[in-house]
């Protein structure tokens, strides 16, 4: 039996993050990633707190995050490593599940945060996870996401593999997945288009 290319990408990338996860941790404590909080957080319905989900939460930085501003947050992440790391760190509960085979509890969460995580899933699964985070949140409930962008290109960069959307491939995929369009702006703030190089958009579901 051939073995499954998604699954085998899933994992090359997962064990690069579990290799150097204390690089990575000391590498982006101190990113300020405040306008991607507060993007999904205004974008969120009915009274805090929220009931959150960090959809790759690495270490657990932004976790802490959430749970500091009184809200109920859930990381998820691959790596088993960063399971741990984030336990620690933030207090939150957190999940080890590999993005292309999730198990998440339907209409649950108020918000997903997917910050720096979903570029990482290949281009073929990319339409079952966005269901199935889809399925996981609640009606009305939010989902941010931030990817590098690029020309809808995917493949590796050493170690890691990663698929490079502009913005309107990847708001075709978020359409078809059941979200509405909330809106999109690229980072950092205040550079001219050529030096952001990254695309943040925040969806809701409908």
């Amino acid at each position: 039996m051939e073995p499954d290319p998604i699954e085998q990408i899933t994992q090359t990338t997962l064990q690069h993050y579990e290799r150097n996860a204390e690089q990575f941790f000391a590498g982006t404590i101190d990113h300020d990633v405040s306008q991607n909080i507060a993007a999904l957080l205004d974008a969120l319905q009915g009274p805090a707190p929220y009931r959150l989900l960090d959809l790759g939460c690495g270490p657990g930085r932004d976790l802490k995050t959430f749970r500091e501003l009184g809200h109920e947050a859930v990381g998820v992440d691959g790596s088993a490593r960063f399971v741990e790391m984030a336990r620690a760190y933030s207090g939150c509960e957190t999940w080890r599940q590999d993005f292309v085979q999730l198990d998440l509890p339907a209409g649950f969460f108020d918000g997903i945060y997917a910050n720096a995580s979903l570029f990482h899933v290949p281009s073929a699964a990319l339409p079952k996870v966005l269901r199935d985070l889809h399925a996981a949140l609640k009606a009305g409930g939010v989902l941010f996401s931030s990817n590098p962008r690029g020309d809808n290109r995917e493949g590796w960069n050493g170690p890691r593999y990663g698929s490079y959307y502009d913005y309107e491939t990847w708001e075709r995929y978020l359409l078809a997945a059941g979200f509405i369009a909330l809106q999109h702006y690229y980072r950092p703030q205040g550079l001219p288009r050529d030096q952001q190089p990254w695309l943040a958009s925040v969806w809701r579901k409908v």
